[in-house]
């Protein structure tokens, strides 16, 4: 049994259950539903959701999507499926394989589900980097296939309706292998880099791109999280808050 504890976002408009050790929410998750266009309608599909954090915010900040948790971990989807019922959201949870066809389609979860993708996809290959000795967020961290990014972003291709949307957050130094993925299934990618402080290097991208579109490459620009002394930039602390969005 894992052991958790219930924490408040969002000034305390999401209260989210998820473990006391392991993976657990913060920023990452929070930009990647302030990603979420503010006209989407939905289905929403959060693909690797852990227990719901990005998806469960962007319910919460934009109302009415029908929201699909997609989870591997039978610990953490049922954690998310207690989430969506706690904050009074609509949605699935779907607890499979991402990367497995076969799993999703035992899951009820069909392709061309979804009309907007999110994802915050492991960050590690197998053998890179150190495992987390929690088993949880270790297998959060690490791609289980060999093709590890290129597997997710088909996945996440394919559980989009004809003209979805896919919304990624991942780390910098791995843009050029998503950018790849991405090539000949989507256009109109737009990539904005987030950086710790001013002046410093991007550690992460925010990727949107869509489905079916020959619309060029957009560099956005950047998103600064930090100010010198270590608080929030203005900007990044109304996100927080849940009350500012990317600007793509």
């Amino acid at each position: 049994m894992v052991e958790t504890a219930t924490d408040l976002l969002l000034g305390g408009r999401l209260k989210l259950e998820q473990p006391l050790r392991g993976h657990r929410a913060g920023t990452d998750a929070i930009l990647l539903a302030a990603a979420v266009p503010l006209d989407v309608g939905g289905p929403l599909a959060d693909a690797g959701a852990g227990v719901g954090t990005a998806g469960l915010v962007a319910g919460l900040v934009r109302p009415g999507l029908d929201l699909l948790l997609i989870e591997r971990e039978p610990e953490l989807a049922a954690l998310a499926e207690a989430n969506l019922a706690r904050n009074g959201l609509k949605g699935r949870v779907m607890t499979c394989d991402l990367l497995e066809a076969k799993s999703r389609r035992a899951a009820g979860l069909e392709d061309g589900v979804a009309d907007l993708v999110i994802s915050n996809p492991p960050f590690l290959d197998p053998g890179e980097g150190r495992a987390s000795p929690d088993s949880l967020r270790a297998r959060a961290h690490v791609f289980d296939a060999p093709d590890g990014i290129e597997s997710w972003i088909r996945a996440c291709v394919a559980i989009g309706s004809a003209q979805a949307e896919i919304i990624l957050i991942h780390r910098a130094d791995r843009l050029p292998e998503l950018l790849e993925a991405l090539k000949g299934r989507t256009g109109g990618v737009r990539v904005i880099p987030v950086h710790p402080h001013a002046g410093e290097e991007a550690s992460r991208v925010l990727i949107r791109a869509k489905k079916g579109s020959r619309a060029p490459f957009q560099l956005r620009p950047p998103l600064v999280l930090h100010e010198a002394d270590g608080r929030f930039t203005p900007a990044v602390e109304v996100i927080h808050r849940g009350e500012g969005c990317i600007n793509w």
